[in-house]
């Protein structure tokens, strides 16, 4: 057996070591001796610095603060550049002043000289000008510059801005671009914006995607950005420029300089470059189930409203989203079962109602009242399915109302709502659907749906309705939550 050496060494120590550390203290006056629990429980007391070497003996850390997570993304923490003409202004400015809100909304547009005198004085009600740099000289004539302003606008914007350190996102859109703010904040709050993303959406027509690419973002729905994935756009951009100059699509040049960073679309069916031509009304009613962000073109289709021209039209559409962003043609479907009817909403634009009943999967299909961007010789022509008008089909064809007035109420709950109401726009100057049990629609003139004063917050599933009166020549329609097991056909 070992013989055990200093058996009574660990006494010794805890006993000794408390009588050399008073006597230590006693003979240095001048280092201060730590408490009892400060000395073996260092962790739950804390002591200040001191800057006094007299009194530095014992220090303990102070504790870490406590994390506080960025602010949520705002308005405030997003760019606009808005790429136009000075000479297109005067006429396109009415679609950007209808989203642009004066003191609110950061950004500029970009015009392609100073504007002249029957421009002046700039209103306030229109975002700051700035003249777009001249790209003669960089791109030595090989490129249209014209369509290179967007692409170099990136690092304009970004030049513009004095202080970056607020900023998150720059969106670059089209003189005739009309966004939807509330809802891009929304989106883009969902987003790590300190990572590297490039957003936005395709083109309807599929040949403009097959001509330029599947994998670019088109600029007058909207191209986002993430400020790190801009930055590093910005101080390439000249050079990529050079790099892509045989490239004569802005669009395209931007999506092959963003891809050399390493960088690919993510892309969001709520950016609409409504490429097609005509009667765009089909579209707007079977919007997709995702935030609407973004619309274009409106130029080239008819006006979105009867009986209103296209500047009219657009400032229509805004009074409902200034009510309620979140539904924008947020696409609601319930049933008459009495009438075997069915109701389409599409939130803030249209109402149809069919003389049958129809599941939602049929009635998400949008009508192809609108004709393709480019004369195509043959389907398929866009993105997405589409179903014929049937206009002489009174069991296929629906009887259509147009948003006509939006209103707070009381009337839903306690909690008060919001009011939408739908006007017919035509007769629909065809029989009952025999089929169906033979219940014409036609004397509903105006649909009044309501709907709940809190925004919608998910996009998972849509919302439900419920048809509460249909007499007197009026439906009334009351939007809810679906229930859990809920099958809406």
């Amino acid at each position: 057996m070992k013989p055990k050496l200093c058996s009574q060494c660990t006494p010794l120590l805890i006993l000794g070591l408390p009588l050399y550390l008073i006597t230590f203290s006693y003979t240095n006056k001048h280092l201060i001796f730590p408490s009892p629990d400060t000395l073996f429980f260092p962790l739950l007391k804390t002591a200040p610095f001191s800057h006094d070497n007299d009194n530095l003996f014992w220090h303990v850390t102070k504790p870490i603060e406590q994390y506080s997570p960025p602010p949520t993304t705002n308005l405030s923490h997003i760019v606009f550049g808005i790429v136009g003409s000075e000479k297109a202004w005067r006429f396109r400015k009415t679609y950007i002043e209808s989203w642009w809100r004066p003191n609110h909304t950061n950004g500029y547009l970009f015009l392609d000289k100073p504007p002249g005198p029957p421009l002046l004085p700039w209103p306030e009600t229109s975002p700051p000008f700035r003249v777009s740099d001249d790209l003669t000289e960089l791109l030595n004539n090989k490129s249209d510059v014209r369509a290179q302003r967007m692409v170099h606008g990136i690092m304009e914007v970004l030049r513009e801005v004095k202080d970056h350190r607020n900023l998150r996102w720059v969106v670059m859109g089209d003189d005739d671009s009309i966004f939807f703010v509330d809802n891009i904040v929304d989106v883009l709050a969902k987003y790590d914006h300190t990572k590297y993303y490039y957003l936005g959406g395709h083109s309807e027509f599929i040949l403009s995607n097959y001509y330029f690419s599947f994998n670019q973002a088109f600029g007058g729905g909207g191209i986002m950005l993430s400020y790190p994935l801009a930055k590093a756009l910005a101080g390439d951009i000249e050079s990529c420029l050079k790099r892509y100059v045989f490239l004569n699509s802005a669009d395209n040049t931007t999506k092959a300089c963003i891809a050399d960073i390493g960088v690919n679309l993510t892309p969001h069916q709520g950016n609409h470059q409504v490429d097609f031509r005509g009667d765009v009304s089909g579209f707007l009613s079977t919007h997709p189930l995702t935030p609407l962000l973004s619309l274009h073109h409106f130029d080239m289709v008819d006006p979105i409203f009867p009986a209103k021209d296209r500047f009219q039209s657009t400032r229509h559409l805004m009074t409902a989203a200034k009510a309620d962003q979140s539904r924008m043609l947020q696409q609601t479907i319930c049933y008459d079962r009495r009438s075997t009817w069915s109701l389409s909403i599409s939130w803030g634009y249209s109402a149809h109602i069919y003389e049958r009943i129809m599941p939602r999967s049929y009635l998400i299909i949008p009508i192809e009242t609108f004709t393709p961007w480019l004369k195509a010789l043959k389907p398929p022509n866009y993105m997405f399915n589409t179903r014929s008008r049937s206009a002489a089909d009174p069991c296929e064809s629906p009887h259509v109302f147009f948003f006509d007035s939006v209103q707070e109420t009381a009337a839903i709950g306690s909690g008060g709502g919001i009011v939408t109401s739908y006007s017919r726009a035509w007769p629909r100057a065809l029989p009952a659907c025999l089929s169906s049990g033979n219940h014409s629609a036609d004397f509903i003139q105006r649909i009044l749906v309501f709907s709940p004063p809190a925004k919608r917050t998910s996009t998972d599933r849509c919302e439900c309705c419920d048809i509460i009166k249909a007499d007197g020549g009026e439906a009334e329609v009351i939007v809810r939550e679906c229930r859990s097991n809920e099958i809406i056909a």
